[in-house]
């Protein structure tokens, strides 16, 4: 009898060698499954009905003042501040780099401080102030660390400028700028794939007395 040579029996219960055999394969395989792995069940996450969809609102509003301007809008409760900026005002300036809290492209200041925007939760700025790089000039001069900046060639592509720039402005707010070390140390967290950080740290400690901080 051929492989593909049906077995004898009845017409409706003949079957190939080939499909006894793929038969045959199929259970073995599932002989070494961990036990219930192939059943469907439902999953529970943590504070969710067992049908997966999580308990609450999945949006929350939100009431904060940018660069001076109220706004109030609902947001996703997953929304990072960066993509509130970006996407949901236009504020394209602070820019998205690694997305995880390692390149500081996306520096902005909440209250005066300084942040990663990509890892601040939206509803977290509910009330407070924040300030991108569009806010920080006035009466349509630079601000210092901006002049400061051109004067001393601290960029090349400048894509990591915005969020450089915000820091530098936090860097010499926080006290960090009596000296080269500790504008190196201040600024570590903010990368520059063009490698201008010789230029960033001469800029940043020019700037500081123009802030009144040097």
């Amino acid at each position: 009898m051929s492989q593909n040579e049906e077995t004898d029996g009845p017409p409706s219960l003949r079957v190939s060698r080939r499909e006894v055999l793929a038969g045959g394969v199929a259970t073995a395989a599932l002989a070494w499954l961990p036990a219930g792995l192939g059943q469907a069940r439902p999953t529970a996450i943590a504070g969710t009905p067992a049908g997966g969809v999580p308990a609450g609102p999945l949006t929350s509003p939100l009431a904060t003042v940018v660069n001076g301007a109220r706004i109030e809008v609902d947001v996703d409760n997953r929304t990072s501040l960066l993509d509130l900026l970006r996407e949901g005002q236009g504020l394209f300036g602070t820019k998205k780099g690694c997305d995880h809290g390692q390149c500081g492209a996306c520096t902005v200041h909440v209250d005066g401080r300084r942040v990663l925007a990509c890892l601040t939760p939206a509803v977290q700025v509910d009330g407070r102030e924040v300030t991108t790089i569009e806010g920080i000039a006035g009466d349509g001069a630079l601000h210092p660390m901006q002049a400061a900046f051109i004067e001393h060639d601290a960029l090349q592509c400048g894509y990591c400028t915005p969020g450089q720039i915000m820091a530098a402005i936090a860097c010499v707010h926080e006290g960090h700028a009596g000296s080269a070390d500790q504008v190196r140390d201040a600024m570590s967290g903010n990368l520059c794939r063009c490698g201008a950080y010789a230029g960033i740290v001469d800029a940043v400690l020019a700037a500081a007395p123009k802030m009144g901080r040097g």
